[in-house]
């Protein structure tokens, strides 16, 4: 009895996996076949690269991703896949919703999977929706952002030598991540008895060291369009920005020169006040001391007023006004009761903000864009004081009112965003539950990319970025869907930026990395002007980088890079809501490129890949609902468990 029920089970999954409700038959589809570079943890924690295949199906359907790996991958591919599918279509022109997906992930052994394969994915399902021939000696490793842009990732020697191992030819890895910087342990026992463990950290230029131990070709890719084109030979119409991208802050420039003056205004207020109290020695000195803090700051906000950076002069405004508030604030409180009623009353007007903001008609997606920041700040902003009422109840008054001054100012700058946005209102009222998706979109990836990075190397980052992704979830569940997108796209950026700096402290590479990173931003900048969107955030975040990349230190290289991740990502967020005109995709069939085999005294490829025609074997084959019985047999072992 219990066999038949199996049997009746087994059926009837198998028949709702066919429904074309759900998902059709992919035996209209093509079918790639790809090989992956991956990485898998040995039992005492060493990284060894691994060969994994992508069985890839496109079929008719109605926009479902579906995923199955074997054996279980540690890290979940499915917001990779669906984002890998979302991008295949945008670059193609194809409607995703009228076709249905199918990756299969085979390996020998569990890998950390995620994001690592999003840009094989993404290829993989282009040369499919194309009917495209993919040549068998490339392989990719690389993240697919939304943008297009091919992201860094973990374990760039450990896939190099998996390529190798396969017979591949050509490893394409994202570009700017050549250098890699290895950890090397070196141990001596002393007498039987004494070990000295030291560790060194050591570059390594994997173009150069693949090509002198494997023969093997490395290139640096900087976008989906490169890679479709090494593994098919196609070239993909790729969208340019404008020849002369012009960032310019100057709509800000009289919020600036006013902001600028309030707060000198506001300076030399507490000045005074802070003269005249009677806070007793030790306190005036801790408060002067803080008092000069806010008037550097200040005079770093004129040098940027001159310069023509305004959204640095506000920001810089910004951060002395808290010191200022602070100062202020504390030296008008007389007791507890003084600082609860200070609290609350922070909090009516974080209300009032929030109320005002909600309430705003949104119209045209350059006002969406500043609201979105003026929703993310409210929330930021009564997350602060939440801080501020702990301390109080702990009876750290002074803390208590830092934080209930931080969030004074984050709502102020709230309700600057929200003002700002009614003057670029323009076009169709737009709802915010149009974001939805894309900020369910932006979570799942944002956690997927910190998850690959605490499964790759443990929890090297702290708690800072789950915690950032657990903000972002409570924004979400709350319908705060722009609070949501900001605020995983901030787990995900300085998860990026993890990734690409990781053990670099040479200023030149990191430099050479902030110039790509700048460029990337431009271009996306560009983009979005040319599609009938004023990017406000990006063009001020895009300035603020260059504001830190004057900067000495290496932090102040990291915050450049990070700002201009930022300006990049914003700029292209709120794209999916543009009517974007579909790609004109060349249907001629062109060669496979031949690998680039002249290099320079470095190791790089000098020349263009040829389109020289090669052998390859065809991968577009026509499968006969392949995932479908994947399905039937991966149900075996379940039901073997429940007998």
């Amino acid at each position: 009895m219990k066999r038949a029920l199996s049997i009746l089970l087994a059926l009837f999954l198998l028949a709702s996996f066919l429904n074309p409700v759900k998902a059709q038959c992919p035996s209209e589809g093509n079918t790639v076949v790809l090989k992956a570079p991956a990485v898998s943890k040995t039992p005492d924690g060493r990284l060894v690269g691994v060969a994994t295949d992508f069985v890839i199906t496109v079929a008719p359907g109605s926009g479902h991703v579906y995923v199955e790996t074997w054996p279980l991958s540690e890290v979940d591919m499915q917001a990779s896949a669906r984002l890998a599918a979302q991008i295949a279509g945008k670059v193609t022109g194809k409607d995703m919703s009228k076709y249905d997906v199918f990756i299969q992930v085979k390996t020998d052994t569990p890998i950390i999977g995620g994001p690592s394969a999003g840009g094989t994915m993404t290829v993989g399902i282009i040369a499919a929706l194309m009917g495209w021939k993919v040549n068998p000696k490339v392989m990719m490793t690389g993240m697919i952002n939304p943008d297009g842009t091919i992201g860094p990732v973990g374990g760039i020697l450990e896939k190099a030598s998996a390529a190798a191992s396969v017979g591949a030819k050509l490893f394409l890895i994202p570009q700017g991540q050549r250098i890699q910087v290895i950890q090397e342990t070196q141990q001596k026992t002393i007498g039987g008895i004494v070990q000295i463990v030291q560790t060194k950290s050591e570059k390594v230029d994997v173009v150069e060291y693949a090509k002198e131990r494997w023969g093997l070709e490395v290139k640096e890719v900087s976008d989906i369009y490169e890679a479709v084109y090494y593994f098919t030979g196609h070239m993909l119409p790729k969208p340019k920005a404008p020849a002369n991208v012009i960032i310019d802050t100057s709509f800000l420039k009289d919020d600036a020169v006013k902001d600028y003056q309030n707060t000198t205004a506001y300076y030399e207020s507490v000045k005074e006040k802070l003269k005249k109290s009677n806070v007793d020695y030790s306190t005036y000195t801790v408060l002067k001391e803080a008092l000069d803090q806010a008037k550097a700051i200040l005079d770093d906000s004129k040098e940027a007023l001159d310069s023509g950076m305004y959204y640095t002069a506000l920001s810089k405004d910004f951060q002395a006004r808290i010191v200022l508030r602070h100062i202020d604030w504390y030296i008008s409180v007389e007791s507890p009761e003084d600082v609860s009623n200070l609290l609350t009353e922070v909090n009516s007007y974080i209300n009032q903000t929030e109320s005002l903001v909600s309430s705003m008609e949104i119209k045209g997606m350059t006002m969406l864009q500043a609201v979105a920041a003026a929703e993310e700040r409210v929330e930021d902003a009564k997350e602060s004081l939440q801080e501020g009422w702990k301390y109080y109840y702990s009876a750290d008054y002074w803390n208590a009112i830092d934080r209930a001054a931080y969030a004074y100012e984050r709502a102020q700058t709230a309700r600057f965003w929200a003002k700002l946005g009614e003057r670029f209102a323009k076009g169709e009222t737009i709802d915010r539950e149009e974001l939805k998706e894309t900020a369910r979109n932006y979570i799942d990836e944002s956690s997927l990319i910190v998850t690959y990075i605490e499964s790759m190397y443990g929890n090297v980052i702290g708690n800072d970025l789950m915690d950032t992704i657990q903000k972002a979830e409570q924004y979400y569940g709350d319908g705060k869907y722009s609070a949501a997108i900001f605020t995983a796209m901030e787990a995900r950026v300085r998860g990026e930026v993890f990734l690409d700096t990781m053990g670099i402290d040479n200023e030149t590479i990191l430099r050479e990395k902030l110039q790509e990173m700048k460029e990337a931003a431009k271009t996306a900048i560009g983009i979005a002007q040319t599609n009938g969107l004023h990017p406000l955030l990006s063009i001020a975040y895009y300035e603020f980088a260059e504001s830190y990349e004057k900067g000495n230190t290496t932090d102040d290289l990291v915050n450049a890079m990070i700002f201009y991740q930022y300006a990049r990502e914003s700029a292209g967020v709120f794209l999916i809501k543009v009517n974007e005109s579909t790609p004109s995709v060349p249907s001629n069939e062109t060669a496979i490129p031949t690998l680039p085999v002249d290099t320079n005294t470095n190791g790089g490829s000098t020349s263009t890949p040829s389109t020289t025609s090669t052998t390859v074997p065809s991968s577009g084959i026509k499968s006969v609902c392949g995932p479908a019985f994947i399905l039937a047999l991966a149900l075996v072992p379940l039901l073997r468990r429940r007998r």
